[in-house]
């Protein structure tokens, strides 16, 4: 079954700056629910630009309302899957769910610590295509500044942080199985990134999604076992310390020859003026 994860700019480079909304393509839509396949617990506290995005109105308080993942890349504004935001997941828009919040510093879903804070606006990539989850891109805007240790940088275009055979980490709540079972702690699993040529050969396009090399990446194990899946989506792909993907869609979860695929974040910069 195709997945629809709801599975996460420095220097030169310029954070996209805007405001509106939007989703992705034909993979199962995002759950409430969701950890990384074949990973590790991991903390937040080694990697503060990790959150959470919740709703309790609409995914309930189990979990504190987790349904997607995030990173930050400035203190006010967070990174996700612009499938997150879509009324397939939300079911209305995300301007009118009042209890969106973004859930920062705390490993444990329902545990203490860190803070929630409430989303001040949203935009999606105007080009994003839920036909074809290129762009899959969103960002949220938050009320209360989050301190600047929090915030990750982000590859640009040409940096070896992209080149296949590097290893990434990916980080999420979502399903640590791939057949429900769902954890409440953060997760964190070690992939490899695989070239254009691999991940080509993966999703051909046809009756399966097309990979398309400007705008995504895709990384995994070449025998399966380590992937993002679902509850994961919007969550950070990072190599060398910087952010390279978002989570976005793949086939099944931890699947070989089925790579995981992400945004390309070099693909949502652009160069300063």
């Amino acid at each position: 079954m195709r997945r629809f994860l709801a599975r996460a700019l420095t220097g030169a480079l310029a954070l996209i700056t805007a405001a509106a909304v939007a989703p992705l393509t034909s993979p199962v839509p995002a759950a409430a629910d969701g950890v990384v396949v074949g990973g590790y617990p991991a903390r937040v506290s080694d990697s503060p630009w990790v959150v959470a995005l919740t709703s309790r109105d609409r995914f309930g308080g189990t979990r504190a309302g987790q349904f997607c993942g995030g990173v930050v890349v400035a203190p006010t504004q967070v990174l996700t899957a612009a499938h997150c935001l879509s009324r397939t997941v939300l079911g209305q828009e995300a301007s009118a769910l009042r209890d969106l919040r973004v859930l920062s510093g705390r490993s444990e879903l329902v545990g203490v610590g860190g803070q929630e804070i409430a989303v001040s606006g949203t935009w999606v990539a105007p080009d994003y295509d839920p036909a074809t989850n290129n762009r899959d891109v969103a960002m949220l805007m938050l009320a209360t500044a989050l301190p600047a240790s929090q915030v990750i940088g982000l590859a640009g275009p040409g940096d070896p942080a992209y080149q296949p055979g590097t290893t990434a980490t990916v980080y999420g709540w979502g399903d640590t199985k791939g057949n429900g079972s769902y954890a409440s702690s953060l997760h964190a699993a070690q992939v490899t990134v695989l070239s254009d040529q691999v991940c080509g050969q993966a999703y051909p396009g046809g009756q399966s999604a097309r990979y398309v090399p400007s705008t995504m990446l895709c990384a995994g194990d070449a025998k399966g076992g380590r992937d993002a899946c679902q509850g994961d989506s919007g969550g950070p792909l990072v190599a060398n310390g910087r952010l390279i993907g978002l989570v976005s869609w793949g086939s099944g979860c931890g699947e070989a020859k089925s790579p995981g695929v992400y945004t390309r974040i070099s693909a949502v910069v652009r160069s300063q003026p």
